[in-house]
């Protein structure tokens, strides 16, 4: 396998490249693999750019302009995708994000269509966790296997100015739902900023060990609406480490990380017992390209081959212009073969991409 370089910046690409003939190097595989050695098998499809928060990191306090919904897939053309990659392009895992994913009409019966498949992949949801509460069994019974939850803070007011809304309770609701409907292990996720809510590090852990949670701390990274991100308010992993370590023993977890996102670590009370797992993902100070697994799909039909790509292959045209299945995988697996090797936001020329992480899908 070649030397995967995590410093190289996204350069610019023709918008039609991947439509064309395969490239001659590309070994003949079904699956979606790269240059580089790596395989995605988990596709995550943003279901809608809307949300029904407007957290200080991601968007405005008067939110986004939204997609227009002809531009949006519709349920069928969704399905189709997602057959598309179980059946002939070997993905097994199907994660669902937005926006807020729980938006979109219709989302029980499309997990429900998406277990139906002959293929069936794993499927997980990211929310918010508004209105979780009230589908949680609805989606379980579907075929759901389980959530990530986004939750910054345990404290209301903060809440509050953080996402622009008071809405904790629904949080915490969702989060005992979840675990009722079965949808584990449920996880929270949480972004920690500089002086706003990196201190309740230790006390976010704690809350998920007493209530059977799995915390994953992520880094923030460029992909605000405002392109307003600064590396000096980002929490590195190693603060998020060094603050656990006060309260908790953190040991490497004992299972190999694979592609998953989040390196885990045992956490340790000061006896020794083993009290659960933390996860950090650490996309900015410990980048995880090389073990990349995973392709992405936007609300209206746009193929990502990375989360800061800055270019976008249209598989929205080719459902609606008659592609067959065979012609959509093939322009599939040729956008995966270009997918460049590092995200290269340490790069000094990085850009961060047009899109806002809402748009883009989680």
């Amino acid at each position: 396998m070649p030397p995967v370089s995590l410093g190289l910046p996204s350069v610019d690409r023709r918008p039609d490249a991947a439509a064309g003939p395969a490239p001659a190097d590309r070994p003949d595989s079904p699956f979606l693999i790269d240059s580089y050695g790596r395989r995605a098998t988990d596709l995550r499809v943003s279901l809608t750019d809307r949300c029904n928060l407007r957290c200080t990191y991601c968007m405005p306090a008067d939110g986004l302009d939204w997609l227009p919904t002809p531009d949006v897939l519709t349920d069928d053309e969704l399905i189709r995708l997602i057959r598309i990659a179980t059946d002939s392009l070997g993905v097994d895992e199907v994660r669902f994000t937005g926006g807020e994913p729980l938006l979109r009409k219709g989302i029980v019966d499309i997990i429900g269509a998406v277990a139906g498949l002959p293929h069936r992949p794993r499927m997980s949801l990211t929310t918010n966790g508004l209105g979780l509460a009230r589908k949680a069994k609805a989606l379980a019974a579907a075929g759901l296997d389980r959530v990530n939850i986004s939750l910054d803070t345990l404290r209301r007011d903060r809440y509050a100015e953080l996402t622009r809304r008071d809405r904790i309770d629904d949080v915490f609701g969702a989060l005992t739902a979840a675990t009722a409907a079965g949808l584990t292990p449920v996880k929270i996720n949480t972004v920690l900023m500089r002086d706003v809510n990196d201190d309740e590090a230790p006390e976010l852990v704690a809350f998920a060990l007493q209530h059977g949670y799995q915390v994953r701390f992520i880094e923030q990274m460029p992909l605000d609406a405002g392109h307003g991100w600064d590396r000096g308010t980002m929490v590195t992993a190693e603060e998020i480490q060094a603050a656990l370590a006060g309260r908790f023993r953190l040991s490497p977890h004992r299972e190999p990380r694979a592609g998953a996102p989040a390196e885990l670590f045992d956490v340790r009370s000061g006896g020794g017992d083993l009290l659960g797992t933390v996860g950090i993902i650490a996309s900015v100070s410990r980048p995880f390209c090389g073990d990349c697994d995973r392709t992405r799909l936007t609300a209206d039909g746009q193929l990502r081959t990375c989360l800061f790509s800055r270019t976008e292959t249209d598989l929205r045209v080719l459902l609606r212009g008659g592609s067959t299945d065979d012609e959509i995988a093939n322009v599939w697996r040729t956008a995966m073969w270009g997918k460049l090797p590092g995200h290269g936001i340490n790069d000094p020329s990085f850009l961060q991409p047009d899109r806002p992480m809402s748009a883009i899908g989680g």
